[in-house]
């Protein structure tokens, strides 16, 4: 199969060698001529085949939009978009209508898998119609973990996005456990060696986890984090599945704490924020602050 992809940063690039290990042939293109396989979207467009599948993985809100649009004028009746990004589902709603209009098929997923995807694989989330999925399905499985898992048709256009946003929200309050029962520990007296608990956490506990696992990666690059200054930015996900439970009447009070306590480590230099800060930079690359 062809596929042009669009955004090749750290998730993008590493899903475009991925999806060309699996036998596939990928055009990219980015908006660094360094990384890009074409240099425009018109030229990515021209140089598939029809139908088309293009497959966006830039930043949701505005340049998704920018490019959604763009694309409704170069592609044809019968090509596909898939929004890979991290948009709102209710934004797929609207590039979906927007890209019906003109004969243009569209798919939302979600994905999951950070810096580590290009090697484990990445869970996908995905909503639309089953034709257009089936379309882009073997893209999925190139993309998927190996086994029976990993994948998942959720629903109609938008299905797939507001999946991401729980898995998120889930996410969050995940890793303030950890960094909330890391801090306790740090504190007391008694407890010596701290990163060595969680290691032991890791083999026949019910908390064991990949998160628990890059826990500990963290801990062993840094063992009391000191090099972090405890700050960590939200993706816009948390918010919206905490307004999502507001307007579905879901009561979500450890999601709803999670996100309020990334808010707080903006104000002071929180210690369980640097545990939060040190688990993104292992699962998804993103940047922290140095103490």
């Amino acid at each position: 199969m062809e596929l042009g992809l669009v955004g090749l940063g750290k998730m993008g690039g590493n899903m475009r060698e991925r999806i060309r290990r699996a036998g596939h042939t990928v055009i990219g293109y980015d908006r660094n001529p360094d990384l890009a396989d074409v240099h425009s979207l018109r030229e990515l467009v021209d140089s598939l085949p029809a139908p088309r599948v293009v497959w966006v993985m830039v930043p949701a809100g505005a340049a998704t939009q920018s490019t959604v649009d763009e694309l409704a004028e170069l592609l044809s009746v019968g090509d596909i978009v898939v929004d890979g990004g991290n948009s709102r589902w209710t934004d797929d709603e609207k590039h979906a209508a927007e890209l019906a209009a003109k004969g243009i098929g569209f798919v939302d997923c979600g994905v999951s898998g950070g810096v580590w995807g290009l090697e484990n694989g990445y869970a996908l989330m995905y909503g639309g119609e089953k034709d257009h999925v089936a379309r882009v399905q073997p893209i999925f499985d190139a993309l998927k973990p190996e086994g029976e898992f990993g994948a998942v048709h959720a629903g109609k256009v938008g299905a797939g996005h507001f999946a991401k946003m729980v898995h998120n929200g889930i996410e969050y309050a995940m890793m303030q456990a950890y960094a909330e029962g890391w801090e306790l520990l740090e504190k007391v007296d008694s407890v010596t060696d701290v990163r060595e608990v969680f290691r032991s956490w890791q083999e026949g506990t019910v908390i064991r986890s990949w998160l628990l696992d890059l826990a500990v990666n963290a801990l062993d690059q840094d063992e009391h984090l000191e090099q972090l200054r405890g700050f960590a930015q939200d993706s816009g996900e948390g918010r919206w599945t905490v307004e999502a439970a507001i307007d579905n009447a879901v009561p979500l009070p450890a999601i709803t704490a999670s996100l309020f306590a990334r808010f707080a480590s903006r104000q002071d230099d929180s210690p369980q924020m640097k545990m939060i800060a040190a688990l993104r930079n292992q699962f998804g690359g993103h940047a922290v602050e140095k103490a």
